[in-house]
């Protein structure tokens, strides 16, 4: 009952991220973008109460004081969620077209993924040297962040810089499991695989573009450890295939369902 109360609070309060050097003698100092959001788009007054997070603890607080370029907040009192589930996961996904990575980072948030690292692979339409992808890695960041407000999350997942995918798979060394779902591969189930490797702690997933991976990627994956499975019987957009794989991994190991 108590847990359900708490929720209830969250979802109807406007939470802030900060950082730790933001908080003084019980005082939050939030500037910048936000404090632009809460005193020219929100419009909120002296006494509202917000929810605040430095991505360890969440505080309820009070604005108390509107200032020019900033907003203050006196911090009532710290508050308990288990919103964060034990398990790591990272996204590894190939970058695709248009802007199909908004929904892949929004959703992915959403559903509790720690890390986003974007890929250039040899399908990949978008490639890591173009002039925008700065901009684009900032929109993907912001995405995040408003994602991660809106599902009462405790921290925000990083959207790394982009790389390429003869370095990203040399990454999968560093989880406990790598799974990189295969349109050619029928008989090797996730959930299977999930199964054999219950206790694993820290997981990616390789999701390709439009088109997918090559034969020789996953060949190259394969080699560095990762498993092809197949998400089903049906072939599933880029867009959607690492928030399922998420999703299920998700489900049967951690915190989902």
């Amino acid at each position: 009952m108590g847990c359900n109360i708490i929720k209830e609070k969250v979802s109807a309060v406007r939470k802030f991220f900060i950082k730790d050097e933001d908080i003084k003698d019980g005082i939050v100092r939030i500037y910048g973008d936000d404090a632009h959001h809460i005193k020219d788009v929100l419009r909120l007054k002296i006494g509202t109460n917000l929810v605040v997070s430095n991505g360890v603890k969440q505080y309820n607080a009070s604005i108390f004081s509107i200032e020019s370029t900033s907003v203050l907040l006196k911090i009532v009192d710290e508050f308990h969620q288990i919103v964060e589930s034990t398990i790591n996961v990272t996204l590894f996904q190939g970058l695709p077209k248009s802007n199909k990575m908004d929904l892949i980072v929004q959703k992915s948030t959403e559903i509790g993924i720690k890390k986003i690292v974007p890929v250039e692979t040899e399908f990949s339409v978008i490639k890591v040297k173009e002039k925008s992808i700065g901009n684009k890695i900032n929109r993907w960041n912001k995405i995040s962040q408003e994602a991660s407000k809106q599902s009462g999350r405790l921290t925000v997942p990083e959207v790394l810089e982009p790389v390429s995918f003869d370095i990203a798979v040399n990454y999968i060394y560093d989880f406990d499991l790598c799974i990189i779902p295969y349109e050619r591969e029928f008989n090797v189930r996730l959930k299977d695989v999930l199964k054999e490797n219950h206790d694993a702690k820290n997981i990616c997933i390789f999701i390709g573009p439009e088109g997918g991976f090559s034969d020789h990627e996953v060949a190259m994956a394969t080699k560095n450890g990762a498993v092809p499975v197949t998400l089903g019987p049906r072939i599933l957009r880029t867009e959607t295939a690492g928030i399922v794989a998420g999703s299920i991994i998700l489900y049967e190991l951690g915190d989902l369902g």
